[in-house]
């Protein structure tokens, strides 16, 4: 079960990690429309982003271990644990993008880590 839960836990880390550098990229490019003519050229500007790639590229070795995973245990009781995503991203968007952290916010984060708690003893 160690070995299982190590892998869920680098892949939520390596997904947090993934999303992180993919917003770090796109904001670097800034607000991007899509519209019938320019569609190629934002999906050539994002494809081509070395944050993006880099993002993906983190972003898929988190999907390695959580298929891994997966192999191991019951996706009922592997899935709960990926919402800890949702509250490393909380606390990495506030520390790293400045983002706000509202009461509603955490109150949402505190629910989530209750759930988690309640399927992991199950």
């Amino acid at each position: 079960m160690t070995m299982t839960l190590t892998c869920i836990l680098l892949s939520t880390l390596l997904g947090v990690g993934g999303q992180m550098l993919l917003k770090h990229g796109m904001s670097i490019m800034g607000a991007q429309s899509i519209s019938a003519s320019g569609i190629a050229s934002v999906a050539l500007r994002i494809s081509t982003s070395p944050w993006v790639i880099l993002g993906l590229a983190v972003y898929a070795t988190g999907t390695f271990f959580w298929l891994v995973a997966l192999s191991r245990v019951e996706l009922s009781f592997a899935y709960p644990f990926a919402s800890l995503s949702y509250v490393l991203i909380l606390g990495a968007s506030w520390m790293f993008l400045g983002e706000a952290v509202t009461l509603l916010r955490l109150a949402g984060v505190l629910a989530i880590c209750i759930g988690v708690l309640i399927v992991s003893i199950s």
